[in-house]
């Protein structure tokens, strides 16, 4: 068995939380979370220096949407914060790894037992 070691990290936000971003237009669910910055260089250059983030965080995977425009975004954990809009999100990716809204968040599918 390989030993492999894992560090638990701490994130402000869960798998399902929806969230908008702190300074640009779109909101988003989450679908999934990087440690720390894992992304291209270049893309981490592309971002305006004045909301350039720290590499050090949690990193976060949207099914991210601004009026009818979805797509997908990477977005640091400094430059989310909580969405408390009533009404949910609507990204056609969701249903695909979402079973349903529950208690605030969206509940991931539950996955096959081999």
């Amino acid at each position: 068995m390989d030993n492999i070691k894992q560090e638990l990290i701490e994130t402000k936000f869960a798998i399902g939380a929806i969230v908008k971003h702190r300074f640009l237009d779109f909101r988003g669910v989450i679908f999934d979370v990087d440690p720390e910055f894992n992304n291209t260089e270049e893309w981490y250059q592309s971002i305006p220096t004045s909301i350039r983030p720290r590499k050090n965080q949690p990193f976060y995977h949207l099914f991210a949407e601004n009026g009818q425009i979805f797509y997908v975004a990477y977005v640091s954990e400094q430059n989310l914060i909580s969405d408390v809009s009533e009404e949910l999100p609507k990204h056609p990716e969701i249903k695909n790894i979402f079973s349903h809204f529950e208690d605030g968040k969206f509940v991931p599918l539950a996955r096959a037992v081999n």
